[in-house]
């Protein structure tokens, strides 16, 4: 499931500014990268099951391993995680209220808080 006009989507922001205000809001990078894309993920482990909430983003020129890139976010999405499989965004998935209430509220206050730091495209 994607986030419509979250004001997050086509953020552009430099990858070591990212890194810290995404993680102030419980998404991280971790291992989810290579040298042109980034995944950030919020695991929710609730009743219903695990969920994650992605934000994705790329560079046009850059190397995110080096640290040296700047980043345009796309849209966030989430998603429910299978065993052993992964996740799933599907238009089938069943996102429980709270669940959905809760990303929201990240990416509302995710969103306030990359203005400060956005680059012009």
């Amino acid at each position: 499931m994607d986030f419509e006009n979250t004001g997050i989507e086509n953020t552009v922001i430099d990858l070591n500014v990212l890194d810290d205000v995404m993680k102030q809001h419980g998404l991280i990078r971790a291992g989810q990268w290579d040298y042109e894309r980034v995944t950030y993920d919020k695991k929710y482990e609730i009743k219903e099951g695990i969920f994650y909430l992605r934000v994705f983003g790329y560079t046009k020129d850059g190397d995110v391993g080096a640290h040296d890139a700047i980043i345009t976010l796309l849209k966030p999405a989430l998603g429910k995680h299978y065993y052993p499989h992964g996740i799933e965004y599907g238009e089938n998935e069943v996102f429980p209220n709270h669940l959905l209430k809760s990303c929201e509220k990240t990416l509302t206050a995710l969103s306030a808080d990359l203005k400060p730091f956005e680059l012009n495209a």
